[in-house]
């Protein structure tokens, strides 16, 4: 007998009476919980509230759970009370969680059973594959992709010499070193707690594993593998330049994140997903300028794709059949032309679809100003064909194994623990993690 976090949560169909002429009776009303808030947040509201005004027959209710992890854990607990939302927005880390749990609808099937052709294919094999089963089939909606960038303040570069984006770490570090002698108090804005930029993409772009089995693609027995290869020079290079005083640490526990900190031109360059491009454009202090590149590499490497971030809407089961007519429907609300390139100018969430983007750039878009240099994310993201170590992540409880990370790199920083020690204790408490839940699934494969 399969053994999840879901297996007890009854299925229930409520019955809808109608007690009124058809014409008169109310919108069907659905839940769509997700894991973002500020800005972000602001503009899911706006989605859901173009929704329900683009039609009279359903009518989404859409509620922040703050972030990802948060949005998971609720999912779970609300599917064991049976009162679960018909959609839920699940990141990249909770992908085998879902998967195995049982408890989604198929996208392709909603969509299929309620009277929608979509053009899978259309989709960008990168994203797709996240939530895919090593078949190909797509489990859940593609709906808000990222990737990981570097972003820099043009002025403070040039001021010291250098006109472009930097290409290698250790031209960061060049330039680092420049702005700090020039007076610049923080010239590397870094988040110790941002493991998604500074190791899981940076293993990526490089064609480093994370784990072994393509990065737990190839079954549930997977071990970690990060504290060997780049990440490792990686880390010791980021604690030389943290002792320098050329990254400082900025985040929710020094009162000033990193975002806020370049934004404000404090800090002069930082890592952030290109999501975050929309709102630099709002947030950064007037006579700033800034841009965007893809990811510097090391020295002597070859650049590899970078991952996905982001997430996509899973469908839950023990819901009524008008819920899934009013999901199915908000899915290819939000997949047209329109909507797409609505939510990729307000955000800087990259498009999807290979139309959607192809659409933008035909328009102009990546030429204006307020947008230029978003194209640079789906240059990263398909900059070559995906390898085992660059199509993704998939390990179970990955939010753990991302705290592992989190904890080793500030133990490296804060606390002067060896790297290779401090990743080695990671990688050990990993597996741990890792062995607890293919224990849970025992006997259960990877779709």
């Amino acid at each position: 007998m399969t053994r999840n976090w879901l297996l007890n949560a009854a299925f229930s169909v409520g019955a809808l009476a109608l007690a009124t002429a058809p014409a008169l009776a109310a919108p069907t009303k659905f839940e769509f919980w997700y894991g973002l808030s500020g800005d972000l947040s602001e503009r899911i509201q706006d989605m859901c509230k173009d929704f329900n005004a683009s039609q009279a027959d359903y009518e989404i209710v859409c509620v922040s759970q703050d972030n990802y992890e948060s949005n998971l854990q609720n999912t779970i607990a609300a599917f064991r009370a049976d009162k679960q939302p018909t959609i839920t927005q699940i990141s990249d880390g909770g992908v085998v969680d879902l998967m195995l749990s049982g408890a989604y609808i198929p996208v392709r099937q909603l969509m299929e059973e309620n009277g929608y052709d979509i053009k899978w294919d259309d989709y960008f094999s990168g994203i797709a594959s996240y939530f895919s089963t090593s078949k190909g089939e797509l489990l859940a909606m593609p709906f808000n992709s990222s990737t990981a960038m570097f972003y820099y303040n043009t002025d403070a570069l040039k001021a010291v010499g250098f006109d472009g984006a930097p290409q290698t770490w250790q031209q960061v570090e060049k330039i680092a070193r420049d702005l700090k002698a020039a007076g610049y108090e923080c010239p590397v804005a870094f988040d110790p707690t941002g493991q998604w930029q500074w190791w899981e993409q940076f293993s990526a772009v490089h064609n480093q594993p994370i784990a072994s089995e393509g990065n737990g693609y190839g079954g549930l027995d997977a071990v970690v593998e990060f504290n060997q290869g780049k990440f490792v020079d990686q880390l010791t290079w980021i604690k030389k330049m943290y002792d320098e005083g050329l990254f400082v640490v900025k985040s929710k526990a020094t009162g000033e994140t990193a975002n806020d900190a370049f934004v404000n031109a404090k800090c002069q360059m930082t890592s952030s997903s290109i999501a975050d491009h929309g709102t630099f454009g709002k947030q950064a202090i007037a006579g700033m300028h800034w841009d965007v590149a893809m990811l510097p590499l090391q020295e002597g490497s070859e650049r590899t794709n970078s991952l996905v971030g982001g997430a996509a809407l899973w469908t839950l089961k023990g819901k009524s059949p008008e819920e899934y007519k009013g999901a199915a429907a908000f899915y290819a609300f939000i997949a047209t032309p329109k909507q797409a390139e609505w939510w990729s100018t307000v955000t800087g969430y990259i498009p999807v679809t290979n139309t959607g983007y192809q659409a933008m750039v035909a328009k102009g878009f990546y030429n204006a100003a307020p947008y230029k240099g978003r194209e640079l994310a789906i240059k990263s993201l398909t900059f070559t064909p995906p390898t085992e170590y660059t199509r993704g992540v998939r390990l179970g409880n990955f939010g753990a194994v991302r705290v592992e990370i989190q904890n080793a790199m500030q133990d490296v920083l804060f606390n002067n623990v060896p790297v290779q020690q401090a990743l080695d204790t990671a990688a050990e408490r990993s597996n741990a993690v890792l062995r607890k839940f293919e224990q849970t699934y025992k006997g259960v494969a990877l779709p």
